[in-house]
């Protein structure tokens, strides 16, 4: 669902949320790094990106020493990964905690739980931000009007869109995209 420029962005800004969703294989070296890899980050021709570990090995490429993909780090990886995942498949969606937990198969108040003490965020929060990180995509690079775009990605009304959007970025949209103060 992410394009090679939204992911790009996530691996700039070292988002873990994304890590096991994607992989970030550098040409150059023939590494392939978590997108919150802290290592130097390469030029952006020099990068192709992989859905899975066993892809990049296939193409070539070994796993980063600094930030091991290879190795499961955390003991609740599985469940952000999976949680994540929908969320990116289904930001369109209005998603309720609800359908979350039974998609993960797990209650509402464990998966809510175990979920903010692994991410420190919310499964809603990161569904915001999922959603205004492709409204910040859509800003810059279509010429859409904010309404098209707050339907486009899933907010179910204007006022909560640029509320949202302006705790995420700090800026309206109309800011956003014409690039100040950013």
């Amino acid at each position: 669902m992410l394009t090679f420029d939204e992911k790009w962005a996530k691996v700039l800004a070292c988002d873990a949320t994304y890590d096991g969703l994607f992989y970030t294989a550098v040409k150059t070296t023939g590494i392939y790094c978590r997108p919150s890899c802290r290592s130097r980050k390469p030029k952006k021709e020099n990068v192709d990106f992989y859905l899975t570990r066993e892809e990049a090995e296939t193409n070539g490429f070994r796993p980063c020493k600094r930030c091991q993909p290879e190795v499961e780090h955390a003991p609740h990886r599985a469940l952000v990964q999976q949680v994540t995942a929908y969320l990116v498949n289904h930001y369109k969606q209005p998603i309720r905690l609800e359908q979350i937990a039974e998609h993960a198969q797990l209650s509402p108040f464990h998966l809510e739980r175990t979920f903010t003490q692994a991410t420190g965020e919310t499964p809603r929060q990161l569904l915001e931000r999922i959603r205004i990180d492709k409204a910040a995509y859509l800003l810059r690079t279509t010429d859409m009007s904010n309404l098209t775009v707050c339907y486009e990605v899933g907010f179910q009304t204007p006022s909560n869109f640029y509320r949202v959007f302006r705790q995420v970025k700090g800026c309206t949209p109309n800011t956003y995209r014409k690039g100040e103060d950013i």
